[in-house]
């Protein structure tokens, strides 16, 4: 009899993970995003009160401005403090990034509030680092689905998609393999929507290393390297904000 009721629960085990396991099939492929990258459903890096933080903010409205990404964008409210409130204070602006965040994890999060109820003139978007263990091509997939989500929801939103940034002291594989998902993602850029810029090389050197004094960390900007990637982008950023 035991070992009855122990198949017949294992068997409830075994079908439960399979409808879960169809379903996050079936939720990959409505969001674009490659079926062989899981869409995360909890924040499971300890992020939940971030998450809802922002969905709170956005709930108050008065949302011009986003920045989506991951702790690189998250890190405007630290390294970048200074350089946000020069360029970004008077703009109603709203930092939506989460350390740690995959393209799948800011796909759920743009599905669950983090942008409901607003039209921001521009979203900012740069994401895709945190995906390094994936191929060039779902990462570029993942980058465009991204793009895809924040169009089916905000439809009067332009998007400022960033190349990602370089990472690492010199050249490498790595690096290669993020350039080429970026190269990828760039051609959903349609020049009236969506704007596509790579300023990774305003971080580097002549030689294409990176200085501790832009990434100390070689992954994270510092407040240097905050300030270049405002200057970069404000040209662009003013102009589709009809400021000039």
């Amino acid at each position: 009899m035991k070992r009855q009721i122990t198949r017949f629960a294992g068997m409830i085990v075994l079908g439960s993970l399979l409808v879960v396991s169809s379903i996050g099939c079936v939720a990959a492929k409505a969001t674009g995003c490659p079926t062989t990258v899981a869409i995360r459903t909890r924040n499971a890096y300890g992020h939940r009160p971030r998450f809802e933080a922002y969905n709170r903010r956005i709930r108050q409205g008065h949302v011009n401005l986003i920045f989506v990404g991951d702790s690189i964008t998250q890190r405007w409210d630290r390294q970048g403090t200074q350089v946000w409130q020069k360029y970004y204070s008077n703009r109603n602006a709203v930092d939506l990034g989460v350390d740690g965040d995959r393209t799948q994890n800011v796909l759920w999060r743009l599905d669950n509030g983090n942008i409901d109820g607003i039209s921001p003139e521009v979203a900012v978007v740069m994401i895709g680092t945190n995906n390094h263990n994936d191929t060039a091509e779902h990462i570029g997939e993942g980058i465009i689905a991204v793009c895809q989500k924040i169009r089916e929801k905000l439809p009067q939103t332009k998007i400022i998609l960033l190349a990602i940034f370089p990472r690492g002291a010199k050249p490498s594989e790595l690096r290669e393999k993020l350039a080429k998902a970026s190269r990828m993602a760039s051609t959903i850029a349609d020049g009236r929507m969506i704007y596509y810029l790579d300023i990774g090389n305003k971080f580097l050197a002549a030689d294409g290393t990176l200085s501790k004094e832009i990434m100390p960390d070689y992954l994270h900007l510092s407040q240097k390297g905050y300030e270049i990637w405002a200057e970069a982008i404000e040209p662009t950023l003013s102009t589709l904000l009809s400021e000039n």
